[in-house]
C-alpha cells in the first residue's frame, strides 16, 4: 500500500506563519497592558499589596513596649568580674524610677558563642522612653565610669531594637532553675508577615509546658531577624518538649511552610545570671 504524500504550497506556509505571529502579538499586547493579564499570570507570582508596615501589623497594640537586646563578647578571664559589674549597674537602673527601662533577663551563653553575655531590656513607652533614658545616661557620671570599666573587659558588642509579636506572651519574671534557649531566625526580606501569620496559629502547640517566654522581631540592627525565647528545666526537658510538638496536629504544617522563608538560623543555650529576673 502506497502512502500518499501531502503537499503544502508556499502560500500555506505564509498563512500559517502570519496566524502564529498575530497570536503572539495579541498575547504580548494583552499581557503588557495589565499586570493581571492571563498571559503574564502564568509566569509572575502575584503578591497582594501591603496595607501597612509589618511592625504595625504584627506587634502588640495594647502596649508600647520597645525592647533592646545586647550581645557582649567578653574576654574569658573577665567574665566573672563582668557579671558582677553588670549586675550592680542593672540593679541601680532597674530600681531607679527616673529611668524608664527595666532589665527583662541576663544570661551567659552555655552552648553557642562562648564567653558571651546576653541582656534583654524593656522600655515601657517605646522610642520616647528609650530617648529619655539615653539622654539621662549621657550625663550620669557613675554610668559613664561603668562604661569605661566595662570596655576593658569586652572583645566586641552589638545590639538590636526589637518589637514583640502580638501573639506571644510578654516575658515576665519566673523562678528557676531554668535553662533558656534563644532561637534566632534570619528571614528572607519580605517574608515577615507570612512568618507571623504561621506562628500565630502554631504557638499554641508550644505553650503547654510554659516554655514560651517571648517572641521578637528586629526594628533596628540587622533586619528581618526573629528571636524566640524558650525556658526549660533541663536539656532533657527541652528534647521531650520539642518532640511532643511533632505529635500535635498542625505543627508539621507550620514547619513545612516556614522553613522556605529562612536564610539561616541558630540556637544558643543560655544560663541566667544571678541577678536576672528570668531564672
Amino acid at each position: 500500500m502506497k502512502t500518499q504524500a501531502v503537499a503544502f504550497s508556499p502560500l500555506t506556509h505564509i498563512v500559517s506563519f502570519v496566524k502564529l505571529s498575530f497570536i503572539l502579538f495579541l498575547c504580548r499586547r494583552f499581557s503588557e497592558s495589565s499586570d493581571k493579564g492571563w498571559f503574564r499570570s502564568l509566569f509572575v507570582h502575584k503578591v497582594d499589596a501591603r496595607k501597612d508596615a509589618h511592625s504595625n501589623l504584627l506587634s502588640k497594640k495594647e502596649t508600647s513596649n520597645l525592647y533592646k537586646i545586647q550581645f557582649h563578647n567578653v574576654k574569658p578571664e573577665c567574665l566573672e568580674a563582668y557579671n558582677s559589674l553588670e549586675a550592680e549597674v542593672q540593679k541601680r537602673l532597674h530600681e531607679d524610677q527616673d529611668y524608664p527601662c527595666e532589665v527583662v533577663g541576663s544570661w551567659n551563653t552555655w552552648y553557642g558563642e562562648q564567653d558571651q553575655a546576653v541582656h534583654l531590656w524593656r522600655y515601657r513607652g517605646g522610642y520616647p522612653a528609650l530617648t529619655d533614658c539615653l539622654q539621662k545616661l549621657r550625663t550620669n557620671k557613675e554610668y559613664l565610669e561603668f562604661r569605661k570599666e566595662r570596655a576593658k573587659m569586652l572583645l566586641s558588642r552589638r545590639n538590636e531594637l526589637l518589637l514583640e509579636f502580638s501573639f506571644w506572651n510578654e516575658p515576665l519574671p519566673r523562678q528557676g532553675p531554668n535553662l533558656y534557649e534563644m532561637r534566632t531566625y534570619y528571614l528572607k526580606p519580605g517574608t515577615m508577615i507570612e512568618w507571623g501569620n504561621r506562628w500565630a496559629r502554631a504557638i499554641k502547640h508550644r505553650q503547654e509546658n510554659n516554655e514560651a517566654v517571648g517572641g521578637f522581631f528586629t526594628q533596628i540592627g540587622q533586619l528581618y531577624v526573629v528571636h524566640h525565647l524558650w525556658a526549660y528545666e533541663s536539656l532533657q526537658s527541652r528534647e521531650e518538649t520539642r518532640n511532643s510538638a511533632w505529635r500535635k496536629e498542625g505543627w508539621d504544617v507550620n514547619v513545612y511552610y516556614t522553613v522556605p522563608l529562612l536564610r539561616s538560623m541558630e540556637s544558643r543555650i543560655m544560663i541566667p545570671t544571678k541577678s536576672s529576673p528570668l531564672q
